[in-house]
């Protein structure tokens, strides 16, 4: 039996009244090393904080030799995961058990036809024995519009990009 980590004390209301975007956390990975083909790189990504620690690999598809994880597929645990957190904290309001949800995420890398660069595709499926349609789909959209991952990917994120000194 593993111990249950504490939960956060977020909620689904509106409990910011503020104008301006206010981190709750901010984490910081660094990716370097390695070679670059098809526009991807190959290398080392660290966290600041060294929890993340891993090599990156063109997946054997593309050419590399797969020997390690690739931008897709932290891309899919981190949408799955915060997905997955967004629809257990939905769940847990109604109130339901959220114990037995899974989300699945499948992202697929491939040309944009709009300007011939490069473009994601994400595919979420979640899993939820028990529970009927009808009681999901609003649960569903609710953590949709709660995701910061499915926003990103709705609406855009915010992004700066600077050439360091």
């Amino acid at each position: 039996m593993t111990d249950q980590s504490p939960l956060p004390d977020l909620s689904t209301e509106m409990d910011f009244g503020g104008e301006s975007f206010a981190p709750i956390y901010t984490t910081t990975v660094t990716v370097s090393g390695g070679t670059a083909s098809h526009g991807r790189a190959s290398g080392r990504a660290r966290s600041a904080d060294g929890a993340l620690d891993l090599d990156l690999r063109m997946p054997a598809e593309l050419g590399g030799d797969g020997r390690g994880t690739n931008p897709e597929q932290l891309f899919a645990a981190g949408f799955a995961a915060c997905y997955h957190g967004a629809l257990s904290l939905v769940a847990r309001q109604v109130p339901l058990d959220p114990t037995e949800i899974s989300v699945e995420a499948t992202v697929a890398f491939g040309r944009d036809p709009e300007d011939g660069g490069y473009l994601l595709r994400v595919d979420l499926l979640v899993r939820w024995p028990g529970i009927d349609p009808e009681t999901a789909a609003p649960l569903l959209e609710k953590a949709d519009s709660l995701c910061p991952y499915a926003k990103m990917a709705w609406q855009g994120t915010p992004t700066t990009i600077t050439l360091a000194p």
